[in-house]
């Protein structure tokens, strides 16, 4: 499996798996009716895409920010501006390779990608995602708290807000496991 930049001739497939996520996981909880815009759409740090034998596993982007509220309760909590924030977003895996470790090279690239460019890595995620609140967790990630996130229909949903391990957290673990 390699992961790479995403290209414009990926799209079509990435709209694809973002359905078929959709139809799985209920993610997004909204599906925008252009999954386009959904996923090229917003200014973003990059974005990469898992491939193995010419097929699209998953993607990942960095954004520069996420909505209002999960900035202000991440910049409260760690005490940071905005503007030194990276949040990762879009993260899709698809369903038939789940659990071979695509999310999580996915996210340490964007992790790692966030670290390089100066940058604390965050990023939010509804509560009811279990098994992507419990990837977050056994990668290091650490919850800041949670907000309720206004859906278009007027109900909200409430979401988790992480904070990536830091660099030297990274480097500890890397040691610990090498011992």
């Amino acid at each position: 499996m390699e992961i790479r930049e995403r290209h414009a001739k990926d799209v079509s497939s990435l709209e694809r798996l973002a359905q078929d996520v959709h139809e799985r996981d209920g993610y997004p909880i909204y599906l925008p009716t252009d999954l386009r815009e959904f996923l090229v759409g917003s200014a973003s740090h990059g974005a990469w895409v898992a491939e193995q034998d010419g097929n699209i596993l998953g993607h990942v982007a960095l954004h520069r920010r996420s909505w209002t509220g999960v900035m202000e309760l991440a910049c409260q909590a760690i005490g940071l501006a905005e503007e030194n924030l990276a949040v990762v977003a879009r993260l899709l895996v698809a369903p038939d390779v789940r659990r071979r470790g695509v999310g999580r090279r996915l996210l340490g690239t964007a992790a790692s990608t966030a670290h390089n460019l100066g940058l604390c890595p965050i990023l939010d995620v509804a509560v009811r995602y279990e098994a992507a609140n419990r990837l977050y967790h056994e990668e290091g990630w650490r919850c800041l708290g949670s907000v309720p996130f206004p859906m278009p229909d007027g109900t909200t949903v409430e979401e988790y807000v992480y904070v990536g391990p830091t660099v030297l957290d990274t480097v500890r673990c890397s040691s610990a496991a090498g011992r």
